[in-house]
């Protein structure tokens, strides 16, 4: 479906665009905290638009960190979509870590790791609550690992083990946020074409970059859905539940076309 011309010419403009700006954010890292915070969102802004990305936000992102955002996931491209909208960093598995390029911009952006290991757990859930404490925002994918697009695969309530704790005293507040890829060039995208942007399976990643590249420009809807605390629900299985149950229906509506009556987040 795609264009080999166009897929060339906006990988090799990713990856100049990516050599100019990832020694600026070493140095920000170490000499410059709020300048480590800002680049990366202008970084994935300016990828959202070499590969073509048209963002249409539904709703209102919570703005008072610290926030834990629990997202669906269909593919890497949802770090660049989510990394231009919200200023917070990723929680990812371990192997991402290890993965060529994608696992040093990770790091970069100071990505929180966490494995499926017991003996980790304490450790991997302290870090985040530092990192919430110090007034940081991050971004959870609950499902585990990423889905066709088609329909949100159930949350794993494991994770929202950080929704527990109170960062500074004060209940954490976790907002669910719904993505969906939805037209090509204008045209909704069916169920058939849905998968062309989904990275998910077996796939193998460069491939399918090529061919995501290749496209024309797509159209992807994120809706912010109201924010919610653990204290609002009995444990945080049922708080795994609600994000679910309105991350899924959020993604449904907006794969059929039917967003424009879902209501708005309450402001922040």
């Amino acid at each position: 479906m795609g264009s080999p011309v166009r897929a060339f010419f906006r990988i090799a403009l990713y990856l100049a665009m990516t050599a100019a700006l990832l020694p600026i954010q070493v140095f920000a890292l170490k000499f410059n905290r709020a300048l480590a915070k800002s680049l990366p969102m202008f970084y994935h802004r300016l990828c959202t638009r070499i590969l073509g990305f048209d963002i249409r936000v539904h709703g209102k992102m919570k703005s008072e960190p610290p926030v834990l955002f629990a997202c669906n996931h269909t593919s890497y491209s949802d770090i660049a979509i989510l990394g231009a909208l919200l200023p917070a960093s990723f929680v990812a598995k371990a192997e991402v870590a290890g993965w060529p390029l994608f696992g040093v911009l990770a790091k970069l952006q100071r990505t929180v790791f966490v494995d499926r290991r017991a003996s980790r757990a304490t450790k991997q859930r302290d870090e985040m609550i530092l990192r919430l404490e110090a007034g940081d925002n991050l971004i959870l994918f609950p499902e585990g690992t990423s889905s066709d697009g088609n329909a949100v695969l159930p949350f794993k309530s494991a994770l929202f083990s950080v929704a527990q704790v109170e960062p500074n005293g004060a209940p954490l507040t976790v907002q669910p946020v719904s993505v969906a890829y939805t037209r090509l060039d204008g045209m909704p995208i069916g169920r058939a074409l849905r998968p062309y942007f989904a990275w998910y399976g077996d796939m193998t990643l460069a491939p399918h970059f090529w061919e995501v590249a290749g496209l024309g420009h797509a159209t992807v809807d994120v809706v912010f859905h109201p924010a919610v605390t653990i204290a609002e629900y009995q444990s945080r299985k049922a708080l795994a539940e609600y994000c679910y149950a309105v991350v899924a229906e959020g993604v449904s509506r907006a794969n059929a076309g039917r967003l424009d009556g879902l209501l708005p987040a309450p402001a922040s």
